[in-house]
């Protein structure tokens, strides 16, 4: 922590609430990760905000707010980049302008948005992990207070790390790339992974599906049973998605009642609508809880690449689109 500058009482009386919704999380380390990143924009007058990890020679983008939502899952080389460079010295860096600072990655800065940077180490067992990191799309937007700031919500996070992983036996990478509740790939590693995959299917090594599933009915359980009983539906859709998939492809859990699934390798669209039907009958199986059944049920579309296009927005925007359609249309059959 930074010395020799008092803070706003009202920035410290944010921090302390943000410890408190930090708590809540429990040793959902991806989600203290992103509820981190998306409060120090504002708390910083940042327009950016990440959290990166070191894995091997790269810097992973493993939660993202602000300009740099889109780059969640984005991977940048360890050498050459800012981010990596705070690791290696484990110190405070700042740019204020990224098109003449040497140190930076000036195509990934102009490819989020970005001029001016502060980034701080995070810091698990003695070392530098990984980074937190603001930006502002103009130069010289960061000073002390700032960095008093980041340094602050650096140790929140470190905080996390430590609880994560002092009480599961899984190691650092697993507590921050997959979701807590259902063991499935976090939103983090399902972009990742989106981003490898395409990059392949653009090169002509294959195609890939990108399924968004949908759960019907999780608010009325959970206002007719309460969230113990949400929870455990989630949990078994989860497990019945991830019993239908082949080891090279990947299921998670994007968010409250949203899946993610990515079908690798060498498949075609009348192989994904064979596997999206296989997954509506399998969610669709009875489940009961606690002696009471509980009806399951999902929408499900999808996006093939490279047929439906090569860009990652567009294929989660078109899969999202396909799901809305097949809701839509149970809707109405219901009715």
């Amino acid at each position: 922590m930074m010395n020799g500058l008092d803070l706003n009482p009202a920035v410290l009386l944010d921090i302390i609430n943000l410890q408190t919704d930090i708590a809540r999380q429990g040793l959902d380390l991806g989600g203290v990760m992103q509820l981190v990143c998306q409060r120090a924009g504002a708390l910083c007058g940042a327009n950016a905000a990440i959290v990166e990890l070191a894995e091997g020679e790269d810097m992973v983008y493993r939660a993202t707010a602000g300009l740099a939502e889109a780059s969640l899952g984005l991977r940048l080389r360890r050498n050459g980049s800012l981010s990596g460079l705070c690791v290696a010295q484990d110190a405070i860096l700042r740019c204020d302008d990224s098109e003449t600072d040497p140190r930076v990655d000036r195509e990934a800065c102009r490819k989020v948005g970005l001029r001016s940077m502060l980034v701080v180490p995070l810091r698990h067992e003695g070392q530098s992990v990984g980074v937190l990191k603001v930006g502002a799309p103009q130069p010289n937007a960061f000073g002390q207070e700032q960095a008093q700031i980041l340094g602050l919500l650096s140790e929140l996070i470190g905080a996390a790390i430590y609880h994560a992983v002092q009480y599961e036996s899984s190691d650092l990478y697993y507590r921050a790339t997959h979701d807590a509740l259902t063991s499935l790939a976090n939103r983090a590693l399902f972009y990742d992974r989106l981003r490898q995959q395409l990059s392949q299917a653009n090169r002509g090594c294959g195609s890939v599906a990108v399924v968004n599933v949908d759960m019907d009915g999780l608010k009325a359980i959970n206002d007719t049973l309460g969230h113990r009983a949400g929870d455990a539906a989630i949990c078994q859709v989860a497990e019945r998605i991830a019993r239908e998939l082949r080891q090279e492809d990947l299921a998670a859990r994007l968010g409250g009642d949203e899946f993610g699934i990515l079908l690798c390798g060498a498949v075609d669209r009348d192989g994904v609508g064979k596997k999206c039907s296989t997954l509506a009958g399998a969610i669709s199986a009875p489940f009961e809880f606690e002696g009471r059944p509980l009806r399951l049920g999902a929408s499900i579309g999808y996006a093939l690449s490279p047929d439906d296009g090569r860009d990652m927005t567009q294929l989660m925007e078109l899969a999202d689109q396909a799901m809305y359609r097949v809701k839509q249309a149970r809707k109405a059959v219901a009715a």
